[in-house]
């Protein structure tokens, strides 16, 4: 499967912004799909997943509470809905996909990952 990230941009503090991952191929909906983000100098880092329908749903502490994702199948495509968001935000964002049912963190259990967009976020 191919994924292709869009969105993103710059924003204020405190602003809102939105990113999209749209899937090729017809078994989008056999895959768990994740969204990490990796800042300059930092490791890539977990921030969420959802399962298959998006009856499971995991986010990472950092972003709990003002991150949220959701899904599309008949679209193919994935969300990250960004919300009061904070300069430490500020990183390249990137989509990933697992086959199967597990909802996983780690970036080495993801197959396939996205090309990455950019969120910046000024103070």
């Amino acid at each position: 499967v191919q994924l292709q990230a869009s969105g993103g941009g710059s924003v204020q503090a405190g602003g809102s912004l939105s990113v999209s991952c749209t899937a090729s191929g017809r078994t989008f909906s056999a895959y768990v799909m994740g969204w990490f983000r990796q800042a300059p100098g930092k490791e890539r880092e977990f921030l969420g997943a959802i399962n298959w329908d998006g009856g499971k749903l995991y986010y990472a502490d950092s972003v709990k509470g003002r991150f949220s994702i959701s899904r599309d199948n008949a679209k193919n495509t994935v969300y990250l809905q960004m919300n009061s968001l904070k300069p430490e935000d500020t990183a390249v964002y990137y989509c990933a996909a697992r086959r199967g049912e597990r909802v996983l963190t780690s970036t080495f259990q993801y197959e396939y990952w996205g090309q990455g967009t950019q969120v910046t976020v000024s103070s």
